[in-house]
């Protein structure tokens, strides 16, 4: 597989020259100083990949040309937007670029309750509490409808927990849930958050499919078209949220992203973190079935607590992944398109969500994004990795 590293740019507070030295080749990157509904110009794509490349690393993956709210809406400005969206993949295409991440998660994408959830020996965590979730919907946000998703208990206990959070912990739950994490494509208050979810009223489950699959017919030609091949990531949490459908999060979603237009360009990020949320998600079932279009793989785990909403970010190579048989598969793919000479033949990956540990806890780096605990990561990913090849013979 082809190791690489998450960067955001030159305000990234880690370095390039660092990553350098975490054994990672490939950089995946975006082009997150452009506005979402102004396409990436050809010579700012160019002048960053020479930054890239000017400290001997390379520019392997787009994450993520951003979806936007009208495209996923379905509304008047959807055609603007995907044309737009089009320029981009285009630039992207003649800088050399063959691989595009993207997502169609509604208004929030990645979204978490705590940035340091303190483990037993002492690293920090991103985690996801459904209770305290539940307490800024309900108490803070105060969504409209919100009640009918909760039960009685449910409401109760999101009232405690509102209660014990106080003042300060409540700001910082409404920041940690709505700022904007690294990578997200928004940032809002409470209240252009409230008009977010209003706009959807009219956008059930079926009218997102739909989108999403006008979507691929319309970019998927012309990725087959410049040779790039765009890779969906699923939805994180694997469910809804706040009231919004959400249809990337089983193995089933998938299928229907890959039946939508089929072709050698549309395909998948394979973020076994984010799959592995779901209990009814078997990830190694899920590597051997989609092998032929994972495009490109966040390789993470989480676990499950007592309520198997709440979740924080495991070690890589342990929580509720059975990391070694993803990663068998992954090479066994990687085998079969060298020996059928396919275009693309080795993976990217990527370590993701790292612990923050050590010195870490002395930086500022962006929540998940760490640069120690996803060296770690790295490191525990490559054992593996070798340690597969060998087994496979």
């Amino acid at each position: 597989m082809e190791h690489t590293w998450r960067w955001f740019g030159p305000n990234d507070p880690v370095t390039l020259a660092e990553v350098r030295q975490t054994g990672a080749t490939g950089i995946v990157h975006a082009m997150h100083e452009i506005p979402n509904d102004q396409p990436w110009p050809l010579e700012a794509v160019l002048e960053r990949k020479a930054v890239i490349e000017a400290a001997g690393l390379t520019w392997s993956v787009v994450e993520s040309i951003p979806v936007t709210e009208s495209i996923k809406r379905g509304d008047a400005g959807r055609d603007a937007a995907i044309e737009t969206w089009i320029a981009s993949l285009r630039s992207v295409a003649a800088a050399g670029i063959d691989v595009v991440a993207y997502n169609f998660m509604p208004i929030l994408d990645w979204t978490r309750t705590d940035l340091r959830h303190r483990l037993p020996d002492g690293a920090w965590a991103l985690r996801f509490d459904q209770e305290a979730f539940a307490a800024f919907e309900l108490e803070i946000l105060r969504r409209p409808g919100a009640e009918a998703d909760y039960t009685e208990a449910e409401r109760a206990r999101a009232r405690e927990v509102y209660d014990e959070l106080g003042q300060e912990g409540r700001e910082e739950l409404t920041r940690t849930v709505i700022a904007g994490l690294p990578g997200s494509e928004e940032h809002h208050t409470l209240d252009t958050l409230r008009a977010a979810i209003a706009a959807y009223d009219d956008v059930p489950e079926s009218a997102l499919r739909a989108n999403l699959a006008h979507f691929l017919r319309v970019v998927v030609p012309v990725a087959e078209e410049l040779g790039v091949r765009i890779a969906i990531h699923p939805d994180d949490p694997p469910r809804p949220l706040l009231g919004l459908p959400r249809v990337v999060s089983t193995a089933q979603d998938a299928r229907e992203v890959l039946a939508a237009s089929p072709s050698p360009s549309n395909g998948l990020t394979f973020c076994t973190g984010s799959y592995g949320v779901r209990e009814d998600n078997d990830l190694v079932a899920m590597a051997r079935e989609f092998a032929s279009h994972i495009f490109f793989a966040h390789l993470r785990s989480t676990v499950r607590e007592e309520d198997p909403r709440t979740f924080h970010e495991g070690n890589h190579i342990a929580g509720d992944v059975d990391m070694v048989g993803v990663i068998a598969e992954l090479v066994r793919e990687e085998r079969r398109r060298a020996a059928a000479d396919e275009p693309g033949p080795r993976i990217p990956m990527r370590p993701d969500h790292g612990h923050q540990m050590l010195d870490d806890q002395r930086r500022t780096t962006n929540p998940g994004y760490p640069l120690i605990g996803r060296l770690v990561g790295l490191a525990e990913l490559r054992g593996v990795e070798t340690a597969v090849r060998a087994l496979l013979g």
